[in-house]
């Protein structure tokens, strides 16, 4: 495998924002950018700042050892380079490639995806881009990656550009795993956020008398719940001492949210799963325990 260098050439395949934001990061460093886009218009704006455009996936492809994803998911990926390497006038076109795909999927999809690449001659990286396309390149970007530690080394100084890398591991699937776990949170917090601020406009006050103080609550949240690390030593060792906000405590307040939400005729959906969290605690004992105790109803469908 070639070893990377600043101006090593760079395909970048989907141009949404995030993939336009990282071709023009790319380029801005100084590396020749080739890209492909279904509508081809969307390339324009780089191609006029000096990128090239493939007319094709396989001409994409051949343009450079490195091809970074940037699609809606997977199934994207087999929709422009399956046909691709089913043509048997070009089927030897991945072959000793590195695919990066920073697409949107399961864990499982990535692993899925890894084999299909190798079965093609590719290596394959899974990642996960922390931040949205503005921030892209910014001292705050940072992505998650796992495949090939070996290929990922290579190409690391190019990926940097991107965002901080975070290399996870051998196993395709790690970064998606923690992509994705990372937007559970953001995702939810989101939600929580729009559904607070409909339980405040139901009443006639203007979102803009909560919003301010909401967004305070959101940041202290890790203030008040003390040291991420020591919250992973006490969740993996199912130690959730009692001396303050218990289960049977916060699941009241749960249970007062859903009631009031019902009250005013707003949806129900998220406080109903939150108060099923604390009332499937409270039936398995934990109801004296810290509310970190729903992590064992939680890690468990059973």
């Amino acid at each position: 495998m070639s070893s990377t260098s600043r101006l090593a050439p760079v395909t970048v395949i989907g141009l949404g924002p995030m993939g336009r934001a990282m071709a023009a990061t790319l380029m801005k460093a100084g590396h020749p950018v080739t890209v492909w886009n279904r509508t081809p218009s969307r390339a324009d704006e780089l191609v006029a700042e000096g990128a090239q455009r493939a007319v094709t996936p396989a001409a994409a492809v051949a343009a450079g050892e490195l091809t970074i994803l940037s699609l809606t998911d997977y199934q994207a990926m087999y929709d422009i380079l399956g046909p691709v390497v089913e043509d048997p006038q070009q089927a030897g076109v991945l072959g000793g490639k590195v695919l990066v795909n920073l697409s949107s999927d399961t864990p499982d999809a990535s692993r899925e995806a890894a084999a299909w690449a190798a079965k093609h001659g590719a290596s394959f990286v899974t990642g996960g881009v922390m931040v949205p396309a503005p921030a892209v390149g910014t001292p705050h970007a940072y992505v998650f990656y796992s495949g090939p530690k070996e290929v990922f080394d290579v190409h690391e100084p190019v990926l940097r550009m991107i965002g901080k890398p975070r290399y996870l591991g051998h196993d395709p699937g790690l970064a998606q795993l923690f992509y994705q776990a990372n937007l559970d949170v953001f995702l939810t917090a989101l939600s929580s956020l729009l559904h607070a601020t409909a339980l405040i406009t139901a009443a006639g006050v203007p979102a803009a008398k909560f919003l301010p103080g909401a967004l305070t609550t959101l940041t202290g949240i890790p203030a008040m719940i003390g040291d991420g690390l020591e919250l992973a030593r006490r969740l993996e060792a199912a130690d959730h001492p009692g001396e303050l906000s218990t289960a049977a405590m916060m699941g009241a307040t749960a249970d007062h949210i859903l009631r009031t939400s019902k009250t005013v005729g707003i949806d129900v959906e998220l406080p109903n799963a939150v108060k099923s969290h604390y009332d499937r605690a409270i039936a398995a004992g934990h109801g004296s325990k810290n509310w970190t105790a729903l992590y064992e109803v939680i890690k468990s469908r059973s």
